[in-house]
């Protein structure tokens, strides 16, 4: 069975699973009427917040992830 194939047999839940332990995503939220940027793990639970983009992406980096922007 090649990648395709595998990938296609995955169930809904193995799918969301994909990535899971090393991405993180960050994107513009206000806080008190200031913007900042909230981090998220892969399944959408909160990790923290960072007062730039490029503090929120250093964050993800230090702790072994990637960070991806989300628009």
């Amino acid at each position: 069975m090649n990648a395709t194939e595998k990938l296609k047999q995955l169930s809904v839940q193995d799918f969301a699973q994909l990535g899971l332990p090393s991405l993180a995503y960050v994107r513009r939220v206000m806080v008190d009427d200031e913007v900042r940027f909230a981090i998220h793990a892969a399944d959408g639970s909160s990790m923290g917040i960072a007062p730039d983009m490029d503090v929120a992406f250093a964050a993800v980096r230090q702790h072994d992830m990637e960070p991806l922007s989300v628009h």
